[in-house]
C-alpha cells in the first residue's frame, strides 16, 4: 500500500493546525488590538471617556497610589467611551491581562471598568484577592454604591466610595492562598497551557507513525531537531519568530508616583451592573 508523501501530509496538516491554534486561543484574540495601550507614564486612574474632572482624577490617583505603596495591592480605574462589539466581562478580562494589574505571583489587583456609552460598570478581581473580594461583595458594591451614584451622574462619588470599600475589604490581604496558587499555576504558568502540549502530542504521534511506516528514501525534509518537523511550527526560538514566537517588553515603570503594573492575572472573578 502506497503511503502519502510527508510533504503532502504537511501541506494538509500545517494549515489545519494553525486554524485550530487560532480557535483554541493560542493566537492572540483579534480584539486585543482594540484595547487601550498600557498607560505611559503608568497611571492607576485612566479616564479615557472623560467622565471625571482633572482634580477628581488626581484625587483618586493619589489615594490609589498611596494604597499601592503601603500594601503592593493595585486598584486600577478605567473608563472607556464604548465597548464596541464586545461583552463587558470579556473586555475587562482582556484589559486586566494586557495591562498586568497587580503583582505577578500574588495577583493582588482589582480593575474597575466603566463603559460610558453602554452605561455598564464592572469590578474585576485578581486571583489573590478573590477571597477578600468575592463575587457577591463585588456585586453589592456595584449595585449599592456605583449604580446609584452613576444614575445621578456623580461618577467621582461612586468611584471614590467604591475604591474605599474595596480597600477596606482587601486591606492586608495581598498573598494568594495555596489553592489559588495551584489553580493559577495550572492555568497560567505552563506558558501556552494544555493546548500547547496537545499540539506537541499530535506532532510526536505523527512522527512515530511515519517512522513505523518506514523511510521513503531520498532526501529527508529538514526541520526541528532533524525530526522532519517544519520550522514554521516551532519558529526560531532564538529570534522569537514562528507560531510560538514570544513578544517583547515587560512591565516597566516610569516617572514619579505610580511605578507601574506588576504583571498580575485574573481568573475572571468579579461582578457587573448597569445604570
Amino acid at each position: 500500500m502506497r503511503h502519502p508523501s510527508p510533504s503532502a501530509f504537511w501541506r494538509i496538516l500545517v494549515p489545519c493546525l494553525l486554524l485550530w491554534l487560532a480557535v483554541a486561543g493560542i493566537c492572540p484574540p483579534a480584539f486585543a488590538q482594540d484595547l487601550p495601550p498600557r498607560p505611559s507614564p503608568p497611571r492607576l486612574v485612566n479616564d479615557l471617556a472623560g467622565m471625571l474632572r482633572p482634580d477628581e482624577v488626581a484625587a483618586l490617583e493619589n489615594k490609589l497610589v498611596a494604597y499601592d505603596d503601603s500594601t503592593s495591592s493595585q486598584i486600577a480605574v478605567v473608563t472607556i467611551p464604548t465597548l464596541g462589539d464586545y461583552e463587558l466581562a470579556d473586555y475587562a478580562q482582556q484589559l486586566y491581562e494586557a495591562w498586568g494589574i497587580g503583582q505577578k505571583g500574588t495577583n493582588n489587583g482589582i480593575l474597575i471598568l466603566v463603559a460610558e456609552k453602554e452605561r455598564k460598570a464592572r469590578i474585576q478581581t485578581g486571583y489573590g484577592l478573590e477571597g477578600a473580594v468575592p463575587d457577591a461583595l463585588a456585586k453589592r458594591i456595584i449595585s449599592n454604591t456605583v449604580v446609584p451614584a452613576f444614575q445621578q451622574q456623580r461618577y467621582y462619588d461612586g468611584l471614590d466610595r467604591a475604591t474605599d470599600q474595596l480597600i477596606a475589604l482587601a486591606k492586608g490581604e495581598y498573598k494568594a492562598d495555596p489553592a489559588t496558587n495551584r489553580r493559577e499555576r495550572s492555568s497560567d504558568d505552563s506558558g501556552s497551557g494544555w493546548t500547547f502540549w496537545l499540539v506537541i502530542g499530535v506532532l510526536v504521534l505523527f512522527l512515530l507513525m511515519r517512522n513505523r511506516g518506514g523511510g521513503s528514501g531520498g532526501r529527508r525534509s529538514r526541520g526541528f531537531g532533524g525530526m522532519g518537523i517544519p520550522p514554521i511550527i516551532f519558529g526560531d526560538f532564538s529570534g522569537g519568530r514562528g507560531v510560538f514566537g514570544g513578544g517583547g517588553g515587560g512591565f516597566g515603570g516610569g516617572g514619579g508616583g505610580f511605578g507601574g503594573f506588576g504583571g498580575g492575572s485574573s481568573g475572571g472573578g468579579g461582578a457587573s451592573g448597569d445604570w
